[in-house]
């Protein structure tokens, strides 16, 4: 402890609600005592809260524990034995535990950085005035971490800036009693990007130091666009000169416009502002190929020859490195809206390279589209009347549309501009399917960071920012290094460079399972959740779908199972179809460990299905407004009841499945729990659902059925597929509150008894 400096006298706690329930958290604070709630967080359905204690004074909540288990309030006409002291607050705690270092965090859950990564944060300290300042000075000159000069003052906060790790604040107790909260800087991007060239070079080449490059045989992601400029020097590692290629010899392989080598940027690194402001060392595990399908002006692609284009270019990718593990990424669209969501030929070729019927099956992101004209205005009924673009359509691409959190402004030129776009929210140039006719898939499939716009002060005018866009690359360096980009593009970008990430984790598993994973690991933010209830009728969940999807993937969630958050895999294949008549069903036997879960009883739990699968496209016009027209075959999931029998749960889906008819609502009954609903579930090939119920009841519910539904590969038998097999990966994962059971070593264990038997 540095000398002269009043030595901690005081702890912090973090209380954490069960899912689905919110703490009574006014009644954590007791101010005669010192106990300060020091800020309330959400992560996923929980809620959390970090209560400051003095020393001395735990008897407080042990004292009201502690009257809840012995003592009852007067008794009442609603409750004539009285209920147990303190009820409201204490059975609303799923967890105490002493708060670490993360526990400081308030923004993203996604958002936190690496444990060991050196950044700047934004340092909330508890309280204001010159000796709190000087306390936490005093610590960090002993820890040496480098301090902002200038600090902001508010009511019972000071706020500097300091650049440390996570671990380094957690490993100091003393440095720990100042704080109040951490933030990620908010103003750093629009800071880059108004630095003179020489300086961001030298950023540049500060990253590039501290960066480990990837093997030459890395996943990679083909980037489709204007082409890739590999000469800038955060690109040239990553990107071979054997990888970029374009779709005609006179085009060249360089970028004209700029966007490709932005894209490229951003799936290498996701927005570099983090990075950048760090110093920590970067281990980069995926490559970069470009594949040039945008000719340079004055030329143009015709709009009938787009699918062809699409195709040669990943051809070119492929005959390259042909061994090579890819995602593809695609932020090129046309202008024109949608059809009411009904596919075209530029759609339903991207729907064939994914699902490989020239043998190599794909992970293909293509961009929602953007609003063309006067983004930023009438937000949000333009976004929602404006349809997504072609060929973002597809059913077998996963669609990424753009929502942001970059509120904070920062620019002296639009001083009295507001951010259109409030944090967590759509962003202002994404496009939506909420027009599309209710047979068709639910796009976009996922959100992610495309950036904001600003408003003028009469409403008249919107704009874009530095400081409310993504950080990327600039295609010619030697101008300058960096842009700022955004729009779904961006989000494209980012969505592919997680995929890389997590097909580098598992190269084994197949793309419809980096796809569902992908899916399972989605959230909305509570900006999107705000906008409807669970319990809400579909309509107007279907409304929140088509407006961002499945929500933000969530990296961690995408990559590892904990103790209390796990996720299982199935991949198979089946043959849907025999002559004219439904074939298999399969029955998947889930793993619960019964025991653990109804020790849970009453405790709400979620779990997740994901049924990801691709189709062969059937794109002739031959009455498309019936979805089995243009898809080879359909599946679906069911659930067994807790109070139904494996026979019966058979019986009851191998009877409606014999309906050509049903396509979606075999799961009747079931839908009670379940959040989108079977009639909404049941769109496309990628089929998301997530039930939220009890514990015991999750326990009794140990089988999930997968069955055909029907598809021209049944109902065009002349064409000779009826035999065909059809192969799905089921993603199902559960989530229980922090801590209460080891989830995780119970199905091990139980897995591990099936095997033997």
């Amino acid at each position: 402890m540095p000398a002269g400096v009043e030595a901690p006298k005081g702890f912090y706690l973090e209380f954490e609600s069960p899912p689905g329930f919110d703490l009574k958290f006014e009644s954590l604070e007791f101010g005669p005592s010192g106990i300060e709630l020091m800020f309330v967080r959400r992560v996923g359905r929980k809620q959390l809260a970090t209560v400051y204690v003095p020393e001395g004074k735990i008897t407080f909540f042990i004292k009201r524990i502690e009257e809840y288990l012995t003592k009852n309030t007067k008794p009442s006409q609603a409750a004539p034995q009285g209920n147990p002291k303190n009820r409201p607050l204490v059975e609303s705690i799923a967890e105490i535990r002493l708060a670490v270092a993360e526990s400081f965090w308030t923004d993203d859950v996604g958002d936190l950085p690496e444990r060991n990564a050196v950044v700047w944060w934004e340092v909330w300290l508890r309280g204001e005035g010159e000796s709190i300042l000087q306390r936490f000075r005093a610590y960090a000159k002993a820890m040496k971490l480098d301090v902002s000069e200038r600090h902001l003052t508010f009511p019972d906060r000071t706020v500097v800036l300091a650049r440390s790790s996570l671990e380094r604040f957690a490993g100091s107790l003393e440095f720990l009693d100042t704080l109040a909260e951490l933030r990620a800087p908010t103003d750093i991007g629009s800071f880059f990007t108004r630095l003179p060239p020489k300086e961001q070079a030298g950023w540049a080449k500060n990253l590039v130091q501290r960066t480990t490059w990837p093997s030459k045989d890395a996943v990679a992601v083909c980037i489709l666009d204007t082409g890739v400029n590999r000469g800038h020097p955060l690109l040239e590692n990553v990107v071979a000169e054997d990888d970029v290629h374009a779709c005609h010899p006179r085009w060249g392989t360089s970028d004209h416009d700029g966007h490709g080598t932005a894209m490229a940027g951003i799936a290498t690194y996701g927005d570099l502002r983090r990075l950048l402001a760090s110093n920590g060392p970067v281990q980069l595990e995926h490559r970069i190929e470009s594949a040039k399908i945008l000719p340079p002006p004055p030329g143009s692609n015709r709009k009938e020859l787009y699918g062809a284009v699409t195709a040669e270019g990943i051809a070119r990718a492929e005959i390259a490195a042909p061994n090579r593990l890819r995602v593809i990424s695609m932020a090129i669209t046309s202008t024109e809206d949608v059809d009411e969501g009904q596919p075209s030929a530029w759609s339903a070729e991207v729907d064939k390279l994914c699902v490989g019927t020239d043998g190599e099956r794909r992970l293909f992101f293509v961009s929602a589209g953007n609003l063309e004209a006067n983004a930023g205005l009438n937000y949000r009924d333009r976004n929602e009347k404006e349809s997504i673009h072609d060929p973002a359509q597809a059913w077998n691409a996963l669609t990424v549309g753009a929502y942001t959190k970059l509120t904070q402004l920062d620019e002296a030129s639009h001083d009295g501009w507001t951010p259109v776009a409030s944090e967590g929210d759509l962003s202002p140039s994404s496009t939506t399917s909420c027009v599309w006719k209710g047979q068709w898939p639910v796009k976009p499939d996922i959100v992610m960071e495309g950036g904001n716009m600003v408003l003028s002060p009469r409403r008249r005018e919107a704009d874009f920012t530095d400081s409310l866009s993504v950080l990327s690359t600039f295609h010619e360096p030697h101008v300058r290094s960096f842009c700022a980009t955004g729009d779904t593009s961006a989000a494209t970008a980012a969505a592919a460079r997680l995929a890389a990430i997590v097909r580098a984790q598992y190269p084994e598993r197949w793309p419809e399972t980096i796809r569902a994973l992908i899916v399972d690991s989605a959230e909305w933010t509570p900006s999107m959740a705000a906008e409807i209830d669970a319990a809400s009728d579909v309509r107007a969940i279907e409304h929140l779908v088509r407006c961002f999807g499945f929500g933000v993937p969530n990296r961690n969630r995408a990559l590892w199972s904990a103790g209390n958050a796990l996720t299982l895999i199935a991949e198979d294949e089946m043959q849907p179809f025999a002559g004219d008549k439904s074939n298999e069903m399969h029955l998947h036997r889930l793993p619960w460990p019964r025991a653990q879960l109804q020790q849970l009883g009453d405790t709400p739990v979620e779990l997740r299905v994901t049924l990801s699968y691709y189709i062969e496209p059937n794109p002739a016009r031959r009455g498309w407004k019936k979805r089995h027209r243009y898809a080879s075959h359909g599946l679906r999931f069911a659930m067994q009841k807790p109070t139904e029998t494996v026979p019966k749960f058979r019986k009851r889906v191998n009877r409606d499945a014999r309906d050509p008819d049903v396509e979606e609502d075999i799961a009747t009954g079931e839908a009670e729990e379940w959040v989108l609903k079977p009639s909404l579930r049941g769109k496309g090939s990628l089929h998301h659902d997530r039930w939220q119920g009890l514990a015991a009841d999750l326990a009794l519910c140990e089988h999930i059925a997968v069955y055909p539904v029907i598809g021209w590969w049944r109902e065009r038998k002349a064409l000779g597929k009826s035999e065909s097999r059809a192969r799905y990966a089921l993603v199902v994962s559960i989530r229980t509150p922090a801590a209460t059971v080891d989830l995780y070593q119970a199905i091990q264990t139980r897995i591990a008894a099936m095997v033997r038997t």
